[in-house]
């Protein structure tokens, strides 16, 4: 699999509009993408560090797989995404020819419209690690 940088962060808070002013007020960053992901249950904000972004992730029900890792772990870091180059379906294939366990056997549609898929954290060293479509120009 060819990475060609990270994607993404994704940090579990319990609210976007209780986490958005320490990133715009302290930290000086600037959120430019809310939206929901209705079949994640999620709904997201991002905000750019240079090439890299900061997902905030905030669970729209309780259920919600954002809901269960706040309740079991509290707010924080919950996964690192990577842009992959040669396709997640690519990807997904290597990886799990090489013993990783898969969250999602196929890519399914992420916020930004990314094509995403996620690895098991037991099989990646106790990282939820996600795989993001490399856009053109990224």
């Amino acid at each position: 699999m060819k990475i060609s940088h990270i994607e993404h962060l994704g940090i579990a808070v319990n609210s976007i509009e209780e986490a958005l002013p320490y990133y715009e007020n302290v930290l000086g960053l600037k959120c430019y993408n809310i939206e929901t992901v209705e079949d994640q249950k999620v709904r997201t904000a991002f905000l750019k560090v240079g090439d890299t972004k900061i997902e905030l992730l905030e669970a729209t029900g309780p259920e919600s797989t954002i809901a269960k890792f706040i309740e079991n772990r509290g707010q924080g870091v919950h996964h690192v995404a990577f842009a992959v180059e040669d396709g997640v379906d690519q990807a997904l294939a290597e990886a799990e020819s090489k013993g990783i366990r898969l969250i999602d056997k196929a890519p399914r549609k992420g916020a930004e419209s990314l094509n995403i898929a996620f690895f098991h954290p037991k099989s990646t060293q106790g990282v939820l690690t996600e795989l993001c479509e490399a856009k053109i120009g990224s």
